[in-house]
């Protein structure tokens, strides 16, 4: 029979590639990939997937023009005044990954609104990384590791990759079973919807 990943991991990449294909403005192309997130969510919740991570917001991104920077945290805001009421009442739980202490404290505080307000939803998990690196949650893992041995309620020694796999930020969900990196290729994009919707 069909095998149902428990977490589906989407790097959403190539907005701007896919926008500038289509004569269109950059943001608008981010504001399709915002659009596509919503039958990617119908599908996952309708075939019993229980964790889906959208990285959508990466280190790099701070990297880009300013303006496209600004476009991009304006439409996580208007993403997240529009669609958390929707979420939590589909139960929903709304987590955020990732440093925010770049990031305004209106967007901040939004995150902080929408992960308290679905905190109890059982239904499935929508994990948004943002400002996000592997490296940073290891180091972010080790460093709570370190804090331990400071206290001496840790021995050096004991530190295991199972231990500081158990400190990251997804410590208490299931690991990603599919990463999908959409590429601005809608035949990718396209195929994960078949995937799940058939």
């Amino acid at each position: 029979g069909q095998v149902i990943p428990r977490h589906v991991a989407v790097i959403m990449d190539g907005n701007n590639r896919w926008a500038t294909r289509r004569g269109l403005p950059g943001p608008a192309g981010h504001r399709a990939g915002v659009e596509a997130v919503r039958g990617v969510l119908r599908a996952c919740r309708h075939h019993g997937v229980e964790v889906l991570t959208l990285f959508a917001f990466s280190s790099e991104n701070w990297g880009r023009p300013k303006p496209e920077v600004r476009a991009l945290l304006a439409l996580l805001s208007r993403y997240l005044r529009n669609e958390v009421r929707e979420l939590h009442s589909d139960g929903i739980r709304l987590r955020f990954i990732g440093q925010r202490d770049r990031f305004s404290d209106r967007l901040r505080r939004l995150m902080q609104q929408s992960e308290q307000l679905t905190a109890a939803n059982t239904e499935s998990t929508l994990v948004i990384a943002v400002d996000y690196g592997g490296q940073w949650d290891i180091a972010r893992a080790t460093q709570q590791l370190a804090r331990q041995v400071l206290d001496g309620a840790l021995l050096p020694e004991q530190i295991t990759p199972e231990l500081i796999d158990g400190n990251v930020s997804i410590s208490d969900l299931p690991r990603p079973d599919l990463c999908i990196r959409t590429g601005g290729d809608a035949r990718v994009s396209n195929f994960m919807l078949w995937h799940f919707a058939y």
